[in-house]
């Protein structure tokens, strides 16, 4: 019962995201293609445009919910990351030709309870209006490029049963992860991240 709603949830909140057709108008009408738009490792000089991008795109994605984090937290937060040089984490910008940066993705080391996976996905989050145009799919190729770099061969990511990007992760292969009594969460893994990079375009 709770599986059936958690897709009918997921379903009403799928209608109100762009569709490709839109995103890709609004894309040519800016100048801009998929292939303009740069992917590179984030900066400290990002932190400011980054803590930005990251309210803007969680208040997209949980606009249900009244009050996100502010600036200043997700500021505050950021530099607390960058400060930690221990390699433990690696952060990737989605750059319009501007320079002004439209989605980011961060990997972390998993230290978490379930066996067998060495990486996670801890944040992947694009504008609206840059969706559905092939860029998270890169995005999700480099993240798992740099883990095997790293000799990390499976990640993870824990995200909302309710969230329409289930149906993306399940289409990159994503194994669903249950709880012990059964009820899925949002979690989803891959035990063999070479196979996930073929299934992502990277230049």
């Amino acid at each position: 019962m709770k599986g059936a709603l958690n897709t009918g949830v997921r379903f009403l909140r799928g209608l109100s995201r762009p569709s490709k057709a839109s995103n890709t108008r609004l894309l040519r009408a800016r100048g801009e293609s998929a292939s303009s738009l740069v992917i590179r490792d984030a900066a400290s000089s990002d932190i400011p445009a980054l803590a930005r991008l990251h309210v803007t795109t969680w208040n997209a994605t949980h606009s249900w919910r009244q009050k996100g984090p502010t600036y200043e937290l997700r500021e505050r937060q950021w530099r607390d990351t960058f400060d930690r040089g221990d390699g433990s984490w690696f952060c990737l910008v989605v750059e319009r030709p501007n320079a002004e940066l439209v989605g980011f993705a961060k990997g972390v080391l998993y230290d978490g309870d379930l066996s067998g996976f060495g990486g996670e996905l801890n944040k992947i989050y694009l504008l609206r209006e840059y969706q559905r145009q092939g860029l998270g799919r890169r995005l999700v190729g480099y993240i798992a490029r740099r883990f095997l770099s790293q000799g990390i061969t499976s990640m993870v990511l824990f995200g909302e049963a309710t969230n329409p990007s289930c149906g993306f992760w399940e289409a990159l292969s994503g194994e669903r992860l249950y709880t012990a009594n059964g009820e899925f969460h949002g979690g989803y893994g891959w035990r063999d991240l070479k196979s996930l990079a073929s299934l992502c375009f990277v230049e």
